[in-house]
């Protein structure tokens, strides 16, 4: 099966989702950030299939943190909290464990929702 167009425009659609006047703050630093030279950074590693399109695993980052800095865990916990609440690391982590292989239709119906809600989006 092929993730690479539903990664592409799943990653497009965190940016923009997190952008502010297509400004971006990174989830772990804060440095603030053009959402097109940001990532789509993954709190629980994106090999784990039950969290990779999780919207609260997936947020903005900057490069520096999720390519050089191991993804800034500690600062990724944190801003998670703030974001979403509390428990949300601790709920994430328990939900990587689960099992989640999707089927090719599931993949392009993911595909296709999320190029619809990029589409939809205005800054």
């Amino acid at each position: 099966m092929n993730l690479t167009a539903l990664d592409k425009v799943f990653s497009i659609f965190i940016r923009q989702r997190d952008a502010v006047n297509g400004v971006i703050k990174c989830i772990s630093c804060g440095k603030l950030v053009p959402w097109k030279e940001s990532d789509c950074g993954h709190y629980i590693n994106r090999k784990h299939m039950a969290t990779r399109y999780d919207e609260q695993n997936c947020n903005a980052q900057c490069r520096s943190c999720n390519r050089f800095d191991e993804g800034n865990m500690h600062g990724y916990a944190n801003g998670l909290r703030k974001k979403y609440g509390e428990d949300v690391p601790e709920k994430l982590f328990i939900k990587h464990f689960n099992t989640c292989i999707l089927s090719q239709v599931e993949v392009n119906i993911l595909t296709k929702y999320y190029k619809r809600k990029v589409k939809e989006h205005v800054f």
